[in-house]
């Protein structure tokens, strides 16, 4: 399954495998079929979507950002 409103060329599906919490920026790292995908995202966001580890996500790579959607 993949985003359909977004105009991301590359989506990897996968699941949360680590969190690490920071004051503000979390790191995020995903683990697709492909090999490790990791998001540095806002702690709030980490938050708001309540990630957590093995959530369902889709990372969503753009040039040098990684966006996480929640499944």
């Amino acid at each position: 399954m993949s985003i359909q409103a977004i105009n991301v060329r590359n989506q990897f599906k996968g699941k949360v495998r680590e969190i690490i919490r920071g004051d503000v920026v979390s790191e995020v790292d995903v683990e697709t079929p492909w090999g490790i995908v990791t998001s540095v995202i806002t702690t709030r966001s980490v938050d708001d979507l309540q990630l957590q580890v093995g959530s369902d996500v889709v990372a969503l790579v753009k040039s040098t950002e990684v966006s996480i959607a929640k499944l």
